[in-house]
């Protein structure tokens, strides 16, 4: 699998030993940043890039490091197309895959060890979107708020 990663200082040491361990087990890593430890970075000069890769289909899945996670998973969520999340337990990883078709994982480098986070990084890419109607529907209704920012309800019921 072609998998995008990106990391500000928060998640630079995360993301080094991530991308070496699925580089290891046969993935194809592309590097978004940030290549050194620089305390002066910011999130989104390496978050939104990958995000854009995974949205235009450059890299299937992509994962995200900052120092708790919610910030990497804010700026890639404004890229139409992504669907990214902050995991920290190994259902989440795959559920998100299979039932909301995520395609970005956003993890703590300050929040979760290294066997934990390659817990959730192997469950995320070992997971498959299942493609259920339901599962489509939802996503369908999400697609209407990118495709038309602002629109969050329609008609008298609140629905989308």
């Amino acid at each position: 699998m072609r998998i995008g990663i990106a990391a500000d200082h928060g998640g630079f040491e995360l993301k080094e030993i991530i991308a070496k361990k699925l580089h290891d087990a046969g993935h194809e890593i592309v590097d978004f940043g940030n290549r050194e430890l620089l305390s002066s970075d910011d999130y989104p000069d390496y978050v939104i890039p990958m995000a854009r890769a995974v949205a235009s289909g450059e890299v299937e899945r992509g994962i995200a490091i900052c120092g708790s996670g919610v910030g990497a998973s804010v700026a890639a969520n404004k890229v139409s197309g992504v669907r990214a999340a902050l995991i920290t337990d190994a259902f989440s990883a795959h559920q998100g895959v299979e039932d909301d078709d995520m395609n970005v994982i956003c993890l703590g480098g300050r929040v979760v060890g290294y066997a934990l986070a390659w817990e959730l990084v192997w469950a995320f890419i070992g997971a498959q979107y299942k493609a259920e109607e339901r599962f489509k529907r939802r996503l369908k209704k999400i697609s209407i708020l990118e495709d038309k920012p602002g629109r969050e309800k329609g008609g008298e019921t609140g629905r989308i």
